[in-house]
């Protein structure tokens, strides 16, 4: 039985492998222009940097160069139920410099559709073992961020030699070029 997150708990991630799940709903809204959110993972070092630009891994990247992390590919429209995209992390081949996984969610081209995550809803993320298809942890985001173009659901960590998650939930008004400035 999953774990279910609030904001800012964490817990520890007893697989070696698993799927992080993200999924959405977005509202009917007067912008005119269908809505295309996009996860992207960054993989830091002990400095909060990516390792290298091939550490941010998204619909342009699906994997990160060591093979740890596999983006399954950019859904361009969020329909159905369900997971609306999914990274497969591997963290026996991550990177020995790798001591952080930060996954974001963000609206493409939001300033220009006039779009923010107050028009999206049922937000959540979750982590599964890919095998026995259990679900591990989930976070449901329950904020409205009204102002915001980009999320971080959550965030992958190590310590003492542990990968523990961590419920973020956290927004910025700058899209991925705001986390491409924070981490890069």
């Amino acid at each position: 039985m999953a774990i279910n997150l609030q904001k800012g708990q964490r817990e520890a991630i007893n697989a070696p492998k698993f799927v992080i799940g993200l999924g959405w709903d977005t509202n009917s809204t007067s912008t005119g222009t269908a809505f295309d959110l996009d996860a992207s993972v960054f993989v830091l070092g002990d400095n909060k940097k990516l390792l290298s630009d091939e550490s941010l891994v998204f619909y342009n990247n699906l994997a990160s160069p060591d093979g740890a992390v596999e983006h399954t590919g950019d859904n361009l429209t969020g329909d159905g139920d369900g997971d609306d995209e999914q990274i497969r992390v591997d963290l026996s081949k991550i990177d020995p410099r790798a001591t952080e996984v930060c996954i974001v969610v963000t609206i493409h081209d939001a300033d220009n559709r006039r779009q923010n995550f107050g028009q999206v809803r049922n937000s959540f993320i979750r982590i599964f073992d890919a095998v026995s298809n259990t679900d591990l942890l989930k976070y449901e985001l329950e904020e409205d961020f009204s102002i915001e173009t980009a999320v971080e659901f959550g965030r992958i960590y190590k310590r003492n030699n542990e990968w523990k998650f961590e419920a973020v939930g956290a927004g910025m008004k700058g899209g991925l070029q705001d986390y491409l400035n924070k981490y890069n």
